[in-house]
């Protein structure tokens, strides 16, 4: 069965050509970034389309708190900003999707479903933030091809975010997971939000493509939901997404 394999994926697939790294890049990761441990946290089946959506348990007071004096940066300005000063840590309900990385093509169409689900948000008096691996610079690149509103894009250079909530990362979780199958089935709106689409938002430390994301609703300070991406383009159900919000009292 195919996956997203660099060497068990013909050369003339379609997908493969979407969404696979230079093989130069892959031999010049470093092989210390690939041994980086992960936490792990309780597994729960939110529902059938998310069955690897973690247990908000998971997350104790400490990790949500260091979270919020995790320092990233506007897409917008450019400026950092803690991730505590994003929202109103009082009560207001939240999406926060970590993508990827900037010039990840699943990480483009997850971008455009975002996007297009913007008004269903703001009706419910949800914010929207996405982060991202890569510069200030990546996250304009993406911003202004796909597009996306870039006041709602912010970059982690440093992944310090992913680190902290024990996001997956690795070659194997890239190329080799069979959760990342699930792209196949999506090459037709994956093909249509990258059209415009350039490599140059691929971010400058190579290493970088080898981390996974993942999709988190807070309601101030509590977390309502978390899913930990399993492989490339295993993105969270937007439906899921959409439940737990509109379940979630807004003040």
């Amino acid at each position: 069965m195919a996956t997203l394999s660099l060497n068990t994926i013909s050369p003339s697939s379609r997908l493969h050509r979407l969404v696979a790294l230079p093989r130069s890049s892959v031999h010049s990761i470093p092989l210390s970034r690939l041994r980086r441990s992960q936490s792990q946290v309780s597994i729960k089946a939110a529902s059938s389309g998310s069955a690897v959506a973690t247990s908000a348990s998971g997350f104790n007071d400490s990790i949500i708190d260091a979270l919020g004096q995790v320092s990233i940066y506007s897409g917008l300005s450019g400026e950092a900003v803690l991730i505590k000063d994003l929202w109103d840590q009082t009560g207001e309900v939240v999406v926060v999707a970590l993508l990827r990385h900037f010039g990840c093509v699943c990480c483009w169409e997850l971008a455009s479903v975002l996007r297009d689900a913007k008004p269903k948000f703001n009706s419910a008096g949800v914010k929207l933030i996405a982060i991202g691996v890569g510069t200030p610079d990546k996250a304009r690149i993406l911003a202004e091809r796909l597009p996306f509103p870039l006041e709602n894009l912010y970059a982690d250079p440093d992944r310090k975010a992913y680190d902290l909530l024990g996001l997956y990362y690795g070659l194997a979780r890239t190329f080799l997971n069979p959760a990342s199958r699930k792209a196949f089935s999506r090459f037709e709106a994956i093909k249509e939000a990258t059209k415009n689409y350039t490599i140059k938002a691929t971010p400058d430390d190579v290493s970088s493509v080898l981390q996974q994301g993942g999709m988190f609703v807070f309601r101030g300070k509590e977390l309502m939901y978390a899913r930990k991406d399993e492989g490339t383009g295993d993105h969270a159900p937007l439906e899921d997404v959409l439940n737990i919000c509109c379940e979630v009292p807004v003040a």
